[in-house]
C-alpha cells in the first residue's frame, strides 16, 4: 500500500470516528439511548487511536505499549467503583485528561525551542493550551477532594478573593504575552505553568458542594478545550473536533445546570453558594410527623400515582435495587410508579439517572422536572429519598435564601409527602428544608436500603 493510500484511509477513519462522536453527543442526551452513545462513542474512539497508529509519523511502539499498560492498570480500578463514587471518579478523569493534554503542550514548547522553529502564532497555541489545561488538572483535583469529603465541601472563602483570583489569571497571561515576544525564556514558561496551576485550585477552592454538579460538567469542558487546542498544536484535526465537541457540550450542560439552580457563571465561579443560614438551626426545633415502614406500605398500596423523587442519599445507601423491588411491587397492584429527575440532583450531572439505569427502571418511568412538575397535585404520594435542596419550597418565595429562584419539584403539592432521611441535617446549601415541616409531610427516619427492605417486606404482608 502506498503512502498516499494509507494517509487516505487514515483520514477517511478520522471523518468517521468524528461522525460517530457526534452520534454519540446525540444518543447519550436521552436516558433511553445512552447506552447506544456510550457504545458508538468508545467504537470511534478506537477507531481514532488505531487509525492515528497507523500513521507514518508513529514509530516509538514500544513506549506506546507501555503506556497502555499504565493506563490500563490504573483506569480499569476507577472504572469499578461505587455509584457514590462516579462524581469525583469523572473529575478524575478530567484531572488526568488536561494532565496529559498540558505535559504533550509542554513537551512540543521545549522540542520547538530545542529546534529554534517555534513561531509567534504556535506559542500562543502552546500557552493557552497549557494554561487551559494546567488549571484544569489541579481544579479537577480540588472538585474530586471535595467530593470524596477529603477537602471541606463548603465554601473557604476570604476578602477580596475575585480580585485576588483575576489577578492570578491576569499574570498567568501575561507571562504567555512575553513568550510569544520572547518563546526562549524557558523560566517564564515554567512560571506560567505553575501560575496556571496555582489559579486551578482558586479557581475551584471557593466553591462549596452545591455547585459540584455545575463544576463537574465546567471542567469537562475546560478538558475538551485543553484537547482542541493541543489538536492545533499536533495538527491533528480529530483531535481539534473531538476536543471542540467535548468542551462545546460540556458548556452547553453548564448552561443549561445553571439554569436550572438559577445561577450565573459568574455566581458559580466566584460565589459562596453553601454556606451556612443561622435559619437552619433554629427551624430544626420544629416538630415534623414520621411514620413506620408498616404506615408507609398501607399508604403506598392504596395510592394510584406514586411519584420518587431520588437524590444523593439513594447513591449514599446503594439502595437503587431496593427501589427497584418497590416499584415492581406496587406496579403488580396496580400502582402507577414515575421517577421525578431534577437536573441538579446528586453530584454530577445525570447522576440519578445512572443510578436508576443500573437498576434497571425502565426509560419511560423517568421524566425531566418540567414534565413532572405538573403530576405533583394528582399524585397521592411524592415519595423523596435523599433529595434535599430541590425539593425546598423556600426556593419559590424565600429572598433570602441561597436558593431562592431556583427551580425546584413540586413535591410539596401531592396529597401526601414520605421523605425518607437519615436525619434532619441539611442539604448542600446548609439550609433547612421547609417540606419536612408541613403537615402532609412525614419523616421516614432510617437508612433509604433499609427502610425500603422493610417497606417492601411489610407490602408483601399486605392483600393487594
Amino acid at each position: 500500500m502506498t503512502p498516499e493510500t494509507m494517509q487516505q484511509l487514515i483520514d477517511l477513519t478520522y471523518i468517521i470516528a468524528v461522525v460517530g462522536f457526534i452520534l454519540a453527543l446525540k444518543w447519550l442526551s436521552s436516558p433511553a439511548s445512552a447506552m447506544r452513545g456510550v457504545l458508538i462513542g468508545e467504537i470511534a474512539s478506537g477507531m481514532a487511536v488505531v487509525a492515528t497508529l497507523f500513521d507514518p509519523q508513529v514509530s516509538h511502539y514500544k513506549w506506546i505499549i507501555i503506556a497502555l499498560i499504565i493506563g490500563a492498570a490504573v483506569g480499569i480500578p476507577l472504572g469499578m467503583v461505587k455509584t457514590t463514587a462516579v462524581p469525583q471518579r469523572t473529575a478524575l478523569s478530567h484531572a488526568f485528561g488536561a494532565l496529559s493534554a498540558a505535559i504533550i503542550g509542554i513537551a512540543e514548547y521545549y522540542v520547538g525551542i530545542g529546534a529554534h522553529n517555534l513561531s509567534r502564532f504556535q506559542m500562543v497555541e502552546i500557552g493557552l493550551e497549557v494554561i487551559i489545561g494546567s488549571l484544569t488538572v489541579t481544579g479537577s483535583l480540588i472538585a474530586a477532594g471535595k467530593l470524596q469529603e477529603i477537602l471541606p465541601q463548603r465554601p473557604i472563602t476570604y476578602k477580596g478573593q475575585n480580585f485576588v483570583s483575576l489577578s492570578v489569571l491576569c499574570t498567568a497571561v501575561i507571562l504567555m504575552l512575553i513568550l510569544v515576544i520572547h518563546p526562549e525564556y524557558t523560566h517564564v514558561f515554567e512560571a506560567m505553568v505553575g501560575v496556571a496551576l496555582v489559579f486551578g485550585v482558586m479557581l475551584v477552592t471557593p466553591i462549596g458542594g452545591a455547585d459540584m454538579p455545575t463544576v463537574i460538567s465546567l471542567l469537562n469542558s475546560y478538558a475538551g478545550f485543553s484537547a482542541a487546542l493541543l489538536g492545533l498544536v499536533l495538527n491533528s484535526k480529530v483531535l481539534v473536533v473531538a476536543g471542540a465537541l467535548d468542551g462545546a457540550s460540556g458548556f452547553i450542560l453548564s448552561v443549561i445546570m445553571c439554569k436550572a439552580m438559577n445561577r450565573s457563571f459568574t455566581n458559580v465561579l466566584f460565589g459562596a453558594f453553601g454556606q451556612l443560614q443561622v435559619s437552619a438551626v433554629k427551624t430544626e426545633q420544629k416538630p415534623v410527623r414520621s411514620a413506620s415502614a408498616e404506615e408507609a406500605a398501607e399508604m403506598l398500596n392504596s395510592s394510584q400515582l406514586v411519584i420518587v423523587v431520588p437524590g444523593y442519599g439513594l447513591a449514599v445507601a446503594q439502595a437503587q435495587h431496593k427501589l427497584r423491588e418497590l416499584y415492581d411491587t406496587l406496579t403488580k397492584r396496580g400502582v402507577d410508579v414515575r421517577f421525578a429527575i431534577h437536573p441538579v440532583a446528586g453530584r454530577m450531572p445525570g447522576h440519578m439517572n445512572v443510578l436508576l439505569a443500573e437498576a434497571d427502571i425502565p426509560y419511560e418511568k423517568l421524566f425531566e422536572m418540567d414534565d413532572i412538575n405538573g403530576e405533583f397535585p394528582q399524585a397521592d404520594i411524592a415519595l423523596v429519598i435523599g433529595a434535599n435542596d430541590v425539593t425546598n419550597p423556600a426556593a419559590r418565595h424565600d429572598k433570602g435564601s441561597p436558593i431562592y429562584g431556583m427551580p425546584i419539584l413540586n413535591t410539596d403539592q401531592a396529597r401526601t409527602v414520605m421523605v425518607i432521611k437519615r436525619s434532619m441535617n441539611p442539604g448542600f446549601a446548609g439550609i433547612d428544608n421547609e417540606l419536612y415541616y408541613l403537615d402532609k409531610t412525614l419523616m421516614l427516619f432510617g437508612d433509604a436500603k433499609v427502610f425500603l427492605t422493610s417497606i417492601v417486606k411489610e407490602l408483601s404482608a399486605v392483600h393487594a
